[in-house]
């Protein structure tokens, strides 16, 4: 496991191109029969992945958790951009099939990950914190019937927002969120861009109850986004491939175009869980 400190806005607005990199962009997330993961001191959140391919793949905490098991102390999101797999949590069984999700509560010991088809491996994509309370684990679908252990992504929670002429257009499918699965402070969605709109979250905000992750995916490997950040009178730039993160500090602006549509998800962490609980930038203000 990978860890990664906090940095400071004074700091950031000095650093080279390299540093910039070096501390915020997580790089070769997916890696075939491996789980990676990267720690970050900014709300204490993990990132990171799991992708069997030719065999089974244990969560384990490692020596940087100091804890029995992963999940002793913390809750986890996992949503598969990758070929259909199975997520086993204490001998129970979940197929997670393409943009599936998963919520898993404190408290689960054995969590393994597998692959179906060699040939068309699952990408699981994770996302942890620190929880204080165990919530109900679930498999999320965005289309069909909810049963027992799954939750079914509610209509409220499909926004379409923006529009092509702004070059914005796009649907957010919030997959974490209170009053549809519920989580000690963790929220995951995914969000859309329709052919021909490339920018994210614009006008873009600040939250500083929350930091927050993206990993950008769903394009060809000549393709780029051009991830902003920084204070808003103090903003850089971050080129971002393929099924790469970023890491965003709660005082940072997090916003994206792209040299095409792409598709990303968000992670969020922090002191609350009130999705519209952001300090607009106005666009005249941004530098």
């Amino acid at each position: 496991m990978e860890l990664r400190t906090a940095a400071s806005p004074r700091d950031v607005k000095h650093y080279t191109t390299e540093r910039l990199r070096e501390e915020f962009l997580i790089q070769n997330v997916f890696v075939s029969d491996e789980i990676k993961l990267v720690y970050s001191h900014i709300d204490r959140i993990i990132t990171g992945s799991a992708m069997p391919v030719n065999k089974e793949l244990e969560l384990l905490a490692g020596d940087e958790l100091r804890a029995e098991y992963f999940l002793q102390r913390r809750e986890m999101g996992v949503i598969n951009i990758g070929g259909a797999g199975i997520i086993c949590i204490d001998g129970r069984k979940y197929e997670v099939a393409p943009r599936d999700g998963m919520y898993i509560g404190m408290g689960s010991r054995k969590i393994t990950f597998g692959c179906t088809d060699p040939q068309n491996p699952p990408k699981f994509y994770i996302n942890s914190a620190p929880a204080h309370m165990t919530y109900p684990t679930v498999l999320i679908k965005r289309e069909g019937t909810p049963s027992e252990g799954v939750v079914i992504v509610q209509d409220k929670n499909k926004v379409e927002l923006g529009s092509l002429e702004e070059s914005n257009h796009r649907t957010i499918c919030k997959y974490i969120l209170p009053g549809q699965v519920e989580s000690c402070q963790l929220e995951m969605g995914m969000t859309s861009l329709e052919p021909g709109s490339v920018w994210n979250t614009m006008p873009c905000h600040t939250h500083d109850r929350r930091m927050e992750v993206y990993l950008y995916f769903d394009m060809p490997a000549d393709a780029f986004v051009m991830h902003y950040m920084g204070e808003p009178q103090e903003t850089r730039h971050i080129v971002v491939r393929n099924e790469e993160a970023v890491i965003s500090p709660s005082w940072s602006i997090h916003a994206g175009s792209g040299s095409r549509n792409y598709t990303f998800i968000w992670g969020m962490v922090g002191e609350n869980q009130d999705f519209d609980d952001m300090d607009g930038v106005d666009m005249k203000d941004l530098m």
